[in-house]
């Protein structure tokens, strides 16, 4: 991939290809979060199909009163990666989808290339990766002039967790504009609803904590194949480096909730941390 625009690989199917459907469909989400939206350190939202996985993004991003700068950092689920260090960059130009593009936050992405060793321009490991591109939608129809850091990690070890986490919280710190730090995750996957809820307790539990390295064992230990945990590690150590003291969890849902099916389900977790 040669252009500085990255297009839409999802659309169709992860969500309309249409604008106005899709305005509709992420306005309609959005017109069910009460409250005024309030001022947030980092949170994580999931990234399945919006049909499923829409509501719980919304009750996330919904309550936030965004930033201008949402540094997004996502699971890499193609195995497609040429960034040594497996922190994947994408560092000019900007993502598009139906309703438009978004600018990416340059200069901070320039500073965290800067900065941190494992980070390197990465087109490939974005060029079809879902996770990033279904968050887009809400970030566009809650503030037009958003502009995005879009991070891509090929692995979910705490070293690595730890250093990239050390260098968005000092980037974050300095940076003269705010800066929400987002983990793109769904939950535990393809087992029965009962089951799943139990294992994602354990896992948000940790992140309730802000304990990433936590997280990352309790998934290991007890196979929570819950696909952001690397992300989700960084963004809570980050999050503690800044002052937060807690991960409020805001939603929980799986797909059966809308199939009706809870015998094999991917489950869904919307936390805010402050």
């Amino acid at each position: 991939m040669t252009t500085d625009t990255r297009r839409p690989a999802v659309a169709g199917t992860f969500y309309p290809r249409e604008a106005s459907a899709l305005r509709d469909m992420v306005d309609g989400f959005l017109a069910t979060v009460g409250g005024p939206p309030t001022p947030a350190i980092g949170a994580i939202a999931p990234h399945a199909g919006l049909v499923y996985s829409g509501q719980c993004a919304a009750h996330v991003l919904g309550r936030i009163a965004l930033p201008p700068v949402i540094a997004i950092i996502a699971p890499n689920h193609t195995g497609r990666c040429s960034a040594p260090g497996g922190v994947s960059v994408w560092p000019r130009g900007a993502f598009a989808t139906p309703l438009g593009e978004v600018p990416v936050a340059e200069a901070l992405a320039d500073a965290l290339l800067a900065r941190c060793s494992l980070a390197a321009t990465d087109h490939v490991a974005h060029g079809d990766e879902h996770a990033i591109e279904v968050e887009l939608p809400f970030l566009q129809a809650m503030r037009e002039d958003v502009t995005i850091l879009p991070i891509v990690l090929a692995w979910d070890d705490w070293r690595r967790a730890e250093q990239v986490a050390a260098a968005l919280a000092e980037l974050a710190r300095h940076w003269p504009q705010p800066v929400l730090l987002l983990a793109s995750s769904d939950m535990t996957h393809y087992e029965p609803a009962g089951r799943a809820r139990e294992k994602d307790q354990r896992a948000l539990e940790a992140i309730a904590r802000l304990d990433g390295a936590g997280l990352l064992e309790v998934c290991r230990r007890d196979h929570i194949t819950m696909c952001g945990r690397a992300p989700a590690a960084v963004v809570v150590e980050a999050c503690r480096q800044l002052g937060a003291t807690t991960g409020r969890v805001v939603d929980y849902r799986h797909s059966g909730d809308v199939t009706g099916d809870d015998s094999s389900v991917v489950a869904y977790a919307g936390v805010i941390v402050g």
